[in-house]
């Protein structure tokens, strides 16, 4: 019995941390999804100065090849606003009368008027307005070198806490020369820049709408 009792608790507690898992914090490996640098042709010279491996000696440190680091002070903020108003107004009168005809006497015709007015009239306003404040640091790697001597950069942060994960992915395209001393850069001198912000755990997930709800709102017609 005292097995009995064992096992089934065992079990429950197995059961309730299946129904409550903790979402995980992706680990990623020191060499993962890195791309490997272009061998520079060994010389065998004997020369201090190789291409492959140069270094400035009287400057700041600063990324150059494939696997540096580098600072991304990230300070997105945009904003954007539209509006419009339209006005119509449209009106017209009309009308007629007979007071006299060859062979009726006049006093026949006292009533017979006609008279008509339409009117016609429309206004419409319409407004739009966007906001995105976005600011934090990220220190990313160096992933690709183009022709041009542009670096390409990738840099992903998470941090778990309890049953929460905080995940933010920064990717990039970096002149070389608006890196700063310290081997920082702005985002807003960063081309073609991709940032994704989103979280895993039970906050997300307060903030989503489950999978009933999403198909009634896709079947009701209002």
């Amino acid at each position: 019995m005292k097995r009995l009792a064992l096992v089934a608790a065992a079990l429950a507690l197995a059961g309730c941390s299946t129904l409550n898992p903790r979402p995980p914090v992706d680990i990623a490996e020191p060499t993962a999804a890195l791309p490997q640098p272009v061998a520079a042709p060994v010389i065998s010279n004997g020369a201090i100065f190789q291409a492959g491996q140069y270094r400035p000696l009287f400057e700041d440190h600063r990324a150059r090849l494939v696997g540096d680091t580098i600072t991304v002070q990230i300070v997105e903020k945009v904003s954007a606003s539209q509006k419009s108003t339209s006005t119509i107004d449209k009106s017209g009168k009309l009308s007629a009368g007979i007071t006299a005809l060859p062979g009726i006497a006049p006093n026949s015709f006292g009533r017979a008027a006609a008279a008509g007015s339409s009117s016609n009239s429309f206004e419409g306003k319409g407004s739009t307005e966007n906001s995105n404040d976005f600011s934090g640091t990220i220190t990313a790697t160096v992933t690709g070198v183009l022709a041009n001597g542009h670096l390409l950069i990738a840099g992903e942060k998470q941090i778990g806490v309890n049953h929460n994960v905080d995940v933010l992915r920064f990717s990039g395209q970096v002149d070389p020369r608006a890196i700063q001393p310290g081997n920082t850069v702005p985002s807003a001198q960063i081309a073609n820049v991709r940032i994704e912000h989103r979280g895993r755990g039970a906050q997300a997930e307060a903030q989503g709408i489950g999978w009933l709800a999403r198909f009634f709102l896709n079947v009701l017609p209002i």
